[in-house]
């Protein structure tokens, strides 16, 4: 049974909306958020309620829906025998709360080590609809990202998968660990760090060669991916000296051996690094995703955030103006002034028709970009800069007794529209405002006094001083050492660290999100 429109797509055309509540048993994967399927995705997105595990990436609860609740398990209980049955309890009753989608969002798959045969029986029984989405299993993961084959033609043509972790309950081990010794493929072991000792001697106690190929890998698929391999004997002395601890993974069988010294993934020139995205939330995604890919871990801390002004009278106004043909330029200094500039028109009830007679300018790249998702090619766009004084340079004769309306920010310098004044006519209308954003008690903070943070990126001088404003002693005297790196976009904001006495690491060439990557990785 699937749920309206209003939460979820139809799977197939033959199954019918239903009028009832859903709960929904997600795999949101292993770590990597790119690895949440399609329909996880549709469901997160969907939902009204959703109680996740504490191990899900923050960055697949990015999908929510505005207003939707979200409830981590740990908030059930302080341990996680105590919080197991009390999960499917909320589930039940929110789902009998009126809750149209509900998500329980687990990390891998809801069926391998998930409980997830638990809580379906559970939904079950209470007679509440429910339905299974699989996710990536984190055995998978580590072996693509470890570049470890689980099965090979000439190594292993099985695979297990076990836990290491048995319910204490059970009054003996189920786990037959002679037949796991003889298993004539791969052996994959979850929950298995903190018994690894034990799990070694059992299994070589059984027979199994003491020399087999043998890994362990912590949080695979993220950016804070550590292995180790060793031989099955030399495998938990390994893992105790090079301080590998849980969640990991443990794979034994000959496969292991045929893991390459670095997998693509581990060769990734970020991996490990943490980097401080400080940009707008709204705006960091594209960032956040680069350094993933890149094998970096961001951490978002957003400095600014962009809202409406308080008042729209002038902004009103400006349009009335544009309506009626009084300005010749409309000029845009940041993608943020294009989108809120048209969802302002939008709101009016028109739509970029009423531009067909005007002229429209964009500072830079990003801005230009933001344009041509809205069907629309800015006449004057500097491509080899982004600033003030480059798109000056670039409009002056065009806007020579012409009528200019620049739209920007509520804060910002005033170069641009001194420079055009010289010849034009000028009216600057704030179609957004910039307002400081920093949490104070964010924990990026405290990363930051422990040297947990390797990068910080500060894309604006507005960001910059207010990030600065924002640091104690402590991580004052981290920057001043050096002991964390900052990355700018530009000369100016770089010139507000150096009026404060602070070293710059690395200048992105040009002020885009390519130029900005390609300046941390060679930081």
């Amino acid at each position: 049974m699937i749920p309206t429109a209003d939460c979820l797509l139809p799977i197939a055309d033959s199954l019918l909306p239903m009028e009832r509540a859903i709960v929904y048993l997600v795999g949101a994967g292993p770590g990597d958020p790119g690895l949440l399927t399609l329909r996880g995705k549709e469901c997160i997105a969907a939902a009204d309620f959703i109680l996740y595990d504490q191990l899900v990436s923050p960055r697949v609860l990015e999908h929510a829906r505005p207003g939707a609740e979200l409830v981590c398990v740990t908030e059930l209980g302080p341990t996680h025998p105590e919080r197991c049955p009390h999960i499917a309890e909320r589930l039940i009753a929110e789902a009998r709360d009126g809750k149209k989608c509900v998500v329980r969002l687990k990390g891998g798959d809801p069926l391998v080590f998930g409980r997830g045969g638990e809580e379906a029986d559970a939904l079950r029984q209470a007679g509440i609809p429910y339905a299974i989405v699989p996710g990536v299993t984190a055995a998978l993961a580590a072996a693509a990202y470890l570049e470890v084959p689980l099965t090979h033609r000439e190594h292993a043509s099985a695979v297990a998968f076990v836990t290491g972790h048995e319910d204490p309950t059970k009054p003996e081990s189920r786990i037959d660990w002679q037949a796991l010794a003889a298993f004539p493929g791969t052996l994959v072991i979850y929950m298995g760090i903190a018994r690894l000792g034990t799990i070694v001697a059992e299994l070589i106690q059984h027979g199994k060669d003491s020399n087999t190929p043998a890994a362990a890998v912590q949080k695979a698929s993220t950016g804070e991916q550590r292995s180790v391999t060793a031989t099955l004997a030399t495998l938990d002395e390994t893992v105790r000296r090079t301080g590998l601890s849980a969640p990991a993974l443990v794979l034994i069988g000959p496969v292991v051996g045929l893991k390459p010294a670095l997998s693509w993934f581990e060769s990734h020139p970020l991996l490990g690094r943490r980097v401080l995205v400080t940009r707008p939330r709204h705006q960091a995604a594209p960032l956040v995703e680069q350094l993933e890919h890149l094998g970096a871990v961001p951490v978002l801390l957003p400095v600014v955030e962009v809202r409406d002004p308080p008042d729209w009278s002038r902004v009103d106004a400006a349009l009335d103006d544009v309506r009626v043909g009084r300005f010749d330029w409309l000029v845009f200094t940041s993608a943020n002034g294009v989108q809120a500039f048209f969802k302002r028109l939008r709101q009016r009830g028109w739509d970029s028709r009423r531009l067909s007679s005007i002229q429209i300018a964009a500072i830079g790249p990003a801005t230009a970009a933001a344009l041509r998702e809205l069907q629309l090619e800015p006449d004057v766009a500097p491509v080899d800069g982004m600033n003030s004084e480059r798109l000056a340079d670039e409009l002056f004769e065009h806007v020579r007794n012409r009528r200019v309306l620049l739209a920007h920010a509520d804060r910002g310098r005033e170069l641009l529209q001194e420079r055009l004044a010289a010849v034009a006519t000028v009216e600057p209308v704030a179609v957004y405002v910039q307002a400081d954003a920093l949490d104070s008690t964010a924990p990026a903070f405290d990363q930051l006094r422990r040297g947990e943070i390797d990068i910080i990126t500060l894309t604006s001088p507005n960001i910059a001083r207010a990030f600065l404003n924002s640091c104690d002693e402590i991580i004052f005297k981290r920057l001043e050492r050096g002991e964390v790196k900052v990355v700018t976009n530009s000369a100016r904001a770089s010139a507000v660290l150096r009026e404060r006495g602070l070293p710059v690491a690395k200048e992105s060439a040009e002020p885009t999100i390519d130029g900005l990557v390609a300046a941390i990785t060679a930081v």
